[in-house]
């Protein structure tokens, strides 16, 4: 995923400004302890995808983190910084809420899915944490280590699974896969995996072409096509899984739920 430029735009409390001029104290606990919750917003052409989604979240993972939280305020900057963006803008928006009471969003770019190099996913131990279950928050050190230990063996993304072999997601996105060639399955929320706002509206979208179910480490010797979903990369293909050579192409499966995505996407801004 694509980070902000020197010359993004920010907000920081109501102000925008150049994101290499925002700047908070060192005494925040958003930064100290990661302690603050965070959203990622797609905007295409101008327009945020699945906007009312992402504020619910932010509210909820805030009252479950006890974070005091002006989401009216959140709101209000959030559009303003979308507009600030222009009209054309193609891009995602992060927005952040610290323990220190800071409010920060930031416009980054995002990565034309022709150059987003191929999915070779490598499964790494993970244990999810209970307590944040139900929470987006600022404590992402163990899933940037997860991608930075698969790509020191050979991958470009990390597959968490746990230490008894159920597959959970990657360290930023929704895993899903396909044993038949027909239909799509992806791990269940019950597996303390992120209530993704793409993974849902995925599930929505194909209706009986997808289902959650359990799956584990031993199952995906089965898999004829995998990929993950995100708002940073709505549907993108996987080729590989540790030495399972799932093919150089993204499938039929794959290129039927990324279509879809797109064609649902297109619906809900155009209308």
């Amino acid at each position: 995923m694509a980070g902000p430029t020197d010359d993004a735009l920010a907000i920081l409390d109501g102000t925008i400004l150049p994101a290499a001029e925002a700047s908070i104290g060192v005494t925040d606990l958003g930064l100290i302890r990661g302690d603050g919750v965070f959203e990622v917003i797609a905007v295409k052409d101008g327009q945020p995808f699945a906007f009312e989604d992402h504020l619910r979240r932010m509210a909820t993972s805030a009252e479950n983190l006890r974070l005091e939280l002006d989401l009216g305020a959140v709101e209000r900057e959030l559009r303003a910084l979308i507009e600030a963006a222009g009209p054309t803008a193609t891009a995602s928006v992060r927005f952040m809420v610290t323990r220190g009471g800071r409010r920060i969003g930031i416009v980054e770019p995002v990565v034309a899915p022709d150059a987003k190099p191929p999915l070779k996913l490598v499964t790494v131990e993970y244990v999810p944490t209970r307590i944040l279950d139900g929470i987006k928050s600022l404590s992402y050190g163990s899933n940037m280590l997860a991608t930075r230990i698969a790509v020191e063996r050979g991958g470009t993304e990390a597959l968490l699974v746990t230490p008894h072999g159920r597959v959970l997601e990657a360290p930023t996105s929704a895993f899903f896969v396909s044993f038949d060639g027909e239909t799509v399955v992806t791990p269940p929320l019950s597996d303390h995996i992120l209530d993704s706002i793409t993974r849902r509206r995925l599930l929505s979208v194909l209706g009986d072409r997808a289902r959650e179910e359990v799956v584990t480490v031993e199952s995906l010797g089965r898999a004829r096509e995998a990929f993950l979903a995100s708002t940073t990369r709505d549907v993108q293909a996987v080729v590989a899984i540790d030495d399972i050579d799932l093919g150089a192409l993204p499938g039929p499966v794959t290129l039927a739920a990324g279509e879809a995505f797109a064609a649902h996407v297109a619906d809900e801004l155009g209308a």
